[in-house]
C-alpha cells in the first residue's frame, strides 16, 4: 500500500498543471534527507517554518506603524498570514502547488528587522555591503534557525523566499504568486491601518483605485485576485494592464500619504539611534553576544554575528536592550 505522501504525490500529478511544481520533481534540499511517510517535501517546509522561532517573533515586529496604540494594527505576522492565504487562493485557482506557495509565503519575511522598513534602512546604512530583508530571510532559514543547523528547506521554497521582492527569471509560478500576493496584502492592510490611525479616510483614496479596484478592503482584495486569475489563465502569473496601473496608483498614493507622512513616521528617526547604539555596543564587545552568535562571530566575523542578532530582535526586545545598555537603572539606598 502506498503511504500518505506517495498518494499525495500521485494526486498532485492529476491536479497540478504543467506550469506548477509537483513535490516529487523538487530539486531537493542542500542536505539530502529521506522522504517523510506522511508529508511531501513542501508540506514539511511549511511545518518547519511555522514551528521556527523566527516565525514566532514576527508577531512582535512592526509592519508600518511603530508602537501603535491598539490591538488591531497589522504586524509582520498578520501580514505574513494574509500573504499566504492570498497566495494559496491564487495557486488553487490556477492549479499550482498550494503547499509550495504556502511555504514561500510563510517564510518570505523571516529575516525582517524590528521596526519594519525603518529598521531595514537603519541596518542597511550600518552593515558593510548593506542589509536586505529578503537575503536575511533566506539566511535565517539556511543558517540561523535550530542553533545554526538551519531548516534545510527545499530548493524551490528557498529561492521563492530569496526572490520574493524583486523576482528572478527562473521563478516558479508559485513564487510569482507569492510576490504578487505580498503586494496585494500590504497595500490593502496599510490603508486599513492608516484609516484606523486617522491619517486617511475612505474618501481620500484616488478615484482610479475606487473605480477599478473597489471602495472596501474585501472588495479590493477580491477584485485584484480575480484579475490575476483571469489574466493568468493562458500562462504567466500577472495582472491585467488596467489593474496593474490602478495598483501602481494605489502604491504611489500610499508612499505619498502614509509611508512618508510625518505624523505616521515621526518616531522613525529614533530607530537609527536604537539599532545603531545596540549594534555598536555588541560590535565593540562581542563577548556579550549570546552563545549562538558568538559562534557565528568566530566563523564569519563579528559584524555578521551582530547583524544577525540585531535584525532578529522584536521591537520590544530592541527597546528593552537599548534601555538596559544605555539608560541607568533605578537604585535604592538600603
Amino acid at each position: 500500500m502506498p503511504n500518505p505522501r506517495e498518494r499525495r504525490e500521485v494526486l498532485e500529478h492529476l491536479t497540478i498543471c504543467a506550469r506548477g511544481v509537483t513535490a516529487d520533481s523538487s530539486r531537493g534540499r542542500v542536505l539530502p534527507e529521506p522522504p517523510d511517510a506522511v508529508r511531501t517535501c513542501f508540506q514539511r517546509d511549511v511545518d518547519r517554518i511555522t514551528h521556527s522561532k523566527a516565525f514566532r517573533r514576527l508577531k512582535h515586529k512592526t509592519q508600518v506603524f511603530l508602537q501603535p496604540e491598539g490591538d488591531h494594527y497589522c504586524t509582520r505576522l498578520t501580514h505574513t498570514l494574509e500573504v499566504t492565504r492570498i497566495a494559496r487562493t491564487v495557486a488553487r485557482a490556477l492549479t499550482l502547488n498550494e503547499d509550495l506557495a504556502e511555504a514561500i509565503g510563510l517564510g518570505h519575511d523571516l529575516g525582517h528587522t524590528p521596526f519594519g522598513h525603518a529598521g531595514e534602512r537603519a541596518l542597511n546604512e550600518i552593515c558593510t555591503g548593506g542589509f536586505r530583508h529578503y537575503e536575511q530571510s533566506l539566511r535565517v532559514a539556511d543558517r540561523l534557525e535550530r542553533s545554526g543547523k538551519g531548516l534545510n528547506l527545499s530548493y524551490e521554497t528557498r529561492m521563492g523566499i530569496l526572490n520574493h521582492t524583486r523576482g528572478a527569471p527562473d521563478d516558479t509560478e508559485e513564487a510569482t504568486a507569492v510576490r504578487l500576493s505580498d503586494r496585494i496584502a500590504y497595500i490593502n492592510h496599510d490603508v486599513d491601518d492608516a484609516i484606523r490611525a486617522g491619517i486617511l479616510t475612505e474618501g481620500d483614496l484616488p478615484r482610479a483605485v475606487c473605480e477599478r479596484i473597489g471602495e472596501r478592503h474585501s472588495t479590493r482584495i477580491d477584485a485584484i485576485i480575480r484579475d490575476i486569475i483571469d489574466s493568468s489563465a493562458d500562462g504567466g502569473i500577472r495582472m491585467s494592464e488596467s489593474m496593474a496601473g490602478a495598483v501602481g496608483i494605489f502604491h504611489d498614493f500610499l508612499f505619498e500619504r502614509v509611508y512618508r507622512n510625518p505624523r505616521a513616521k515621526g518616531e522613525e528617526t529614533k530607530v537609527s539611534n536604537i539599532l545603531g547604539g545596540i549594534w555598536e555596543y555588541y560590535f565593540k564587545d562581542p563577548a556579550r553576544l549570546p552563545a549562538d552568535y558568538r559562534r557565528i562571530a568566530g566563523e564569519e566575523g563579528v559584524e555578521r554575528a551582530v547583524c544577525d542578532y540585531v535584525s532578529g530582535m522584536t521591537d520590544d526586545y530592541a527597546v528593552s536592550q537599548f534601555s538596559s545598555i544605555f539608560i541607568p537603572a533605578a537604585w535604592r539606598v538600603k
